[in-house]
């Protein structure tokens, strides 16, 4: 059996684990390949353009060469999928940004930004969210994101996690309820 081939033997969670003790990129090539349509899915959605979205697939591998070294993610694919995310709102904010230093003055009303401040407030309604969910319990914070950001079933769950339906179910009543009493504190605090 060639190294490649013992490597599809491998769960998400063993390539993980290998890559990060050997480094070998022959690891991350197997697992970043069982979700490139999953990342090109998320790049063609947010970007928009399916050329920029293989580019951006292959900007996404090259930034999970380093990142995954950083990080110890509980579920690949969920975490793939928020990096994804996350890479390609970064791509929008500085072609936003590049637009419109490029635009001449006269161009926007001055006087008025108020369409920036809604902007600004879902941007920092989305960072709230973001930091309050990295403070829920690992099995909360896995639920959460399977549910509302990958929009899967409690059976689906349930076959991706190995917990009970009704444990599932607990979870995510119960992460989101401490989300919300998160945000609420960040509101209050603002």
């Amino acid at each position: 059996m060639t190294n490649s081939q013992l490597l599809n033997t491998y769960t998400d969670e063993q390539l993980v684990l290998h890559y990060k003790q050997h480094q070998q990129q022959q690891a991350l090539a197997v697992l970043y390949m069982r979700y490139a349509d999953l990342v090109y899915g998320v790049c063609v959605k947010y970007l928009k353009d399916q050329d920029v979205a293989k580019d951006a697939v292959m900007n996404i591998y090259e930034a999970l060469i380093n990142k995954l070294l950083q990080h110890n993610p509980e579920n690949f694919k969920s975490w793939l999928y928020v990096l994804a995310k996350n890479w390609c709102l970064m791509q929008l904010r500085r072609e936003k940004g590049k637009g419109f230093s490029e635009l001449p003055d006269s161009f926007m009303q001055i006087e008025d930004y108020s369409h920036l401040e809604n902007i600004l407030a879902k941007e920092k309604y989305l960072n709230s969210l973001e930091n309050c969910i990295e403070q829920l319990n690992v099995e909360q914070q896995q639920t959460i994101k399977l549910f509302f950001l990958e929009e899967k079933c409690y059976n689906e769950i349930t076959e991706m996690t190995g917990l009970d339906w009704n444990k599932v179910r607990s979870l995510i009543q119960n992460g989101k309820r401490n989300l919300k009493i998160c945000m609420d504190k960040h509101e209050q605090e603002q």
